[in-house]
C-alpha cells in the first residue's frame, strides 16, 4: 500500500467526524502525509479512531 493512499478504517473514521474531515482537508500536502503515514502505522479500529479524534480536537 501506497503511504499516500487512504487507509480504509481512516477513510471511515473521517467519514463519521465531519471536524476531523474537514481538518484533515483543510492540511497541507506535507500535513496530510505525516497524518497518512501514523495512520498506516496503527493496527486497532481504537488506535485509528484516536488518530482521527484528535484531529477534531485541533480545529
Amino acid at each position: 500500500m501506497n503511504q499516500n493512499e487512504l487507509p480504509l478504517g481512516f477513510g471511515f473514521a473521517l467519514a463519521q467526524n465531519p471536524e476531523a474531515m474537514k481538518h484533515f482537508a483543510n492540511l497541507p500536502a506535507a500535513g496530510q502525509k505525516e497524518i497518512l503515514r501514523k495512520a498506516h502505522s496503527l493496527s486497532s479500529k481504537d488506535e485509528m479512531q484516536a488518530l482521527v479524534d484528535s484531529l477534531s480536537k485541533t480545529v
